[in-house]
């Protein structure tokens, strides 16, 4: 036991981008919001499904929810 949770070990970059997608926006608005390109952010978002172990940004979604990082 012991371990931090895996969305702790996250970059601040990562974390944004992982919050943006939990939220619901796409790969190409938060592209648009943090002046990145869309390939940038699909990058990330193949690395936070890998860190955090789901599938789908759906699973990121609730996933952020159920560590109480999404405000309602």
């Amino acid at each position: 036991g012991g371990g931090v949770p895996p969305h702790q070990q996250l970059s601040e970059r990562e974390l944004q981008v992982f919050l943006r997608l939990a939220g619901g926006q796409s790969v190409s608005d938060i592209g648009v919001a943090l002046n990145l390109s869309v390939k940038t952010i699909s990058t990330y978002r193949t690395r936070l499904l890998e860190k955090l172990g789901v599938a789908s940004n759906a699973e990121l979604a609730t996933y952020a929810l159920r560590n109480g990082l999404l405000a309602d």
